[in-house]
């Protein structure tokens, strides 16, 4: 049996306005130093067991479509991770050093099939707080709700969907970190032959890759009964008609008075998180059911308790023992539903990198271990000359 779950997104970042400002215009990722150091059109050539590797600068800078304001960018990243590492949301680490960067690019460059597993630890730097750090949604006592609690609880579905409806726009307003836009830079220009995502967030989608979603999505609700599925902001609206109240202290919760009545007993916590007094989510809140047969519906998420659909997990595992290495970046590796494929990619013979902060399920079995925000050295790989790009045949 998986155990595993969706972050509990209600627990956001403290302040949109504030936080989100620094990255308005997006976390564009800066290339300054390869720009100065190597000329456009410098070409890197490789041969490695007779196959041809080449690839310009000119090339990355055109497949990436970076920004020209590249300072500019970075100083507002950095403002914004203070920002969460103020609130605690950020994990504390040192920042990479060089000879992790080389370790890394070398990881890299030495590859032809790489598939990458992410985790929350790729989200915290977009202000979604993961599980298992220090100042994790596990550190303040929080308790995800299980598959099985779910079903048979008409009370714990209030809670939940309450909860969740009530931070639904912060959870939208997060943006893609400096992380997740070189993600997709590396993607594009043909360094990741396989993605899988552990986040239900969607932001790797946003930043421009396409990964298989391990755990499914919140941005789309399912019927448990007959299968229908509809868009999450769909079954938010449904919801606001069911619950104008609801509606109206949610829009009005920054300005009326927290804790009363009107608000619902509402009150935004230091982390984000939003307390909705019991009294009204467990009699005054209304689910809708599903359109088609009235049937229960639920995030199309894998909860704690429950199993990854059989057809997805193959593909995943279908992956992890055809790559020929597998990079973890920002997962613990706790779920069975993620560990099980960096063991797989390891018996089939392949080198395992991770870049996580704390301690990871598979530390006894890899090759190379990072401690280190996946924000702080995915960018600077980019920066580091040339990646030699696979041979098209």
């Amino acid at each position: 049996m998986v155990m595993t779950a969706p972050r509990p997104f209600p627990i956001i970042i403290v302040s949109v306005t504030e936080a989100l400002g620094t990255v308005s215009r997006g976390c564009h990722l800066h290339m300054a130093t390869m720009q100065s150091s190597l000329k456009y059109d410098l070409v890197c050539s490789r041969t490695r067991k007779g196959l041809p590797f080449q690839f310009s600068i000119r090339q990355l800078l055109a497949k990436c479509s970076h920004s020209t304001s590249q300072t500019t960018a970075k100083d507002q990243n950095k403002s914004y991770l203070q920002f969460l590492r103020e609130k605690k949301i950020v994990p504390e680490s040192d920042p990479p050093s060089t000879k992790d960067v080389n370790l890394l690019y070398q990881f890299f460059d030495q590859r032809r099939k790489l598939m990458v597993l992410t985790g929350a630890g790729m989200s915290t730097e977009s202000g979604i707080p993961d599980y298992r750090s220090p100042n994790g949604a596990y550190s303040s006592g929080f308790k995800p709700i299980t598959h099985q609690e779910f079903v048979r609880s008409s009370r714990a579905r209030r809670r939940y969907w309450a909860r969740s409806y009530a931070g639904w726009r912060r959870f939208t307003a997060a943006q893609p970190s400096a992380a997740h836009r070189a993600l997709a830079s590396l993607e594009k220009v043909g360094r990741i032959n396989y993605m899988v995502t552990q986040n239900v967030d969607r932001l790797h989608h946003r930043a421009g890759n396409n990964p298989l979603e391990l755990h499914g999505t919140v941005y789309t609700v399912v019927c448990l009964q007959c299968g229908y599925s509809i868009n999450r902001d769909l079954f938010q609206d449904q919801v606001k008609i069911l619950n104008p109240k609801w509606a109206s202290a949610i829009e009005s919760l920054e300005c009326s008075n927290p804790g009363s009545d009107k608000s619902f007993g509402m009150q935004q916590r230091p982390d984000g998180d939003i307390e909705i007094d019991e009294k009204f989510w467990e009699q005054d809140f209304n689910i809708p059911d599903c359109l088609q047969c009235g049937g229960m519906l639920k995030p199309d998420v894998v909860f704690f308790g429950d199993n990854v659909p059989k057809e997805r997990a193959d593909k995943a595992m279908e992956a992890a023992k055809g790559c020929d290495a597998f990079l973890v970046l920002g997962s613990s590796l706790m779920t069975m539903s993620a560990f099980r494929l960096a063991r797989a990619a390891k018996e089939a013979g392949a080198p395992i990198a991770i870049i996580n902060i704390g301690e990871t399920r598979a530390d006894d079995f890899v090759s190379l271990k990072i401690n280190a925000r996946c924000g702080e050295i995915l960018p600077r790989l980019l920066e580091m000359g040339c990646l030699a790009m696979p041979g098209v045949s």
